[in-house]
């Protein structure tokens, strides 16, 4: 559940509460990205900007005080019944532990959430872990996926930068 009420991951003995950030934890997520190593770094203020102004459709998972993962989202302005996450992470010494896909399926039951039947997001061919997380996604929550084309290599303004195509999961109750 979200909105401050603690969920037990059991398979790993972690305490961990979903909620909605607040304006404050766009820093500490912005670090926990620096920190990853693995993650597309985005400006200070993209992280502050989606705590206060997406704030209902982003997620954060903490461990007591602090940040195990996170999940940036919003609205398809669009498509009204989908979300779009544009970027999901997980600390270091929380990764392989399920908390991903724990972030995710909390994301579509937050109040911001509520009307989405669809789950999206662009991911590079060689992103063998967001693949793996929301193709796994799909499978726990029985429902479809499909893989689209969506911004290709020579779009990018820099070079070698990778395709990007969006993973479509649902429609999910």
């Amino acid at each position: 559940m979200v909105n401050g009420v603690k969920e037990t991951i059991k398979q790993n003995s972690l305490d961990l509460e979903f909620v909605n950030p607040n304006t404050e934890d766009g820093s500490e997520m912005w670090k926990l990205v620096n920190q990853s190593g693995v993650l597309d770094l985005n400006s200070p203020y993209s992280y502050l900007m989606m705590a206060k102004f997406f704030n209902k459709t982003c997620l954060i998972a903490k461990q007591d005080d602090k940040i195990a993962g996170f999940v940036t989202a919003f609205i398809l302005p669009e498509k009204p019944d989908t979300v779009f996450v544009w970027q999901i992470g997980v600390a270091k010494e929380f990764r392989g532990q399920g908390i991903g896909t724990k972030i995710l399926k909390n994301l579509l039951t937050c109040e911001g959430c509520k009307n989405a039947s669809y789950l999206e997001a662009t991911i590079s061919p060689s992103n063998q872990a967001s693949q793996s997380l929301f193709t796994g996604l799909a499978q726990k929550l029985k429902t479809k996926y499909t893989i689209s084309d969506c911004f290709p290599e020579n779009w990018f303004p820099v070079q070698g930068h990778e395709k990007e195509q969006i993973y479509r999961i649902g429609p999910f109750a």
